[in-house]
């Protein structure tokens, strides 16, 4: 788990204050967060796919979920405010970089016909998001004991200024993008 980090110190740091040609070390981006989101549409009728996806969760990041709830009413989506819609865990230091490291080596080679993640999903400011399509990659899950396959949203906030310098960083840390 500690070893992603002794990574970035060793070698991704100098690799970025070459490469972009930083004064300090406080100049080179780091990752700062990690926030993995589940949205359960479903949850309106049955208040236990909620449960099923915390446990999930909980499973894959090692840390307990925030239940996200409804800011508005929305007739057409039969939604009431203060209904739960969805989950998310926000992972921090060490728990942040031993997932980092178990979605890029282990889950995302484990997706069938997988050929990298795209590299144009940076919002602009240095901040990186992709999808997946199935919470099976992940080694904790055990195939017999989910109720239904559900995709989930996972983002990367660095403090990156550019999404050249984010895509450097998340490169050297191991994310496969597509060629």
């Amino acid at each position: 788990m500690a070893r992603l980090k002794e990574y970035y110190v060793s070698t991704v740091a100098p690799a970025m204050m070459k490469k972009f040609g930083y004064k300090s070390i406080m100049e080179i981006p780091k990752l700062d967060k990690v926030v993995i989101n589940v949205g359960a549409g479903e949850a309106k009728e049955n208040s236990k796919v909620i449960d099923a996806i915390m446990t999930d969760l909980m499973a894959i990041t090692g840390q307990r979920p925030v239940v996200c709830k409804a800011k508005k009413s929305v007739a057409n989506f039969k939604l009431r405010e203060g209904m739960p819609i969805g989950v998310k865990v926000t992972l921090r230091s060490e728990n942040m970089y031993e997932f980092v490291d178990k979605l890029f080596n282990v889950a995302f080679p484990r997706v069938r016909d997988f050929r990298g993640i795209n590299g144009n999903s940076f919002d602009g400011k240095g901040n990186y998001s992709t999808g997946i399509k199935e919470q099976l990659i992940f080694p904790e899950i055990e195939y017999d004991k989910i109720d239904k396959v559900r995709g989930m949203d996972i983002n990367f906030i660095t403090t990156a200024k550019t999404d050249e310098e984010a895509k450097e960083l998340l490169s050297l840390l191991g994310a496969p993008f597509a060629k």
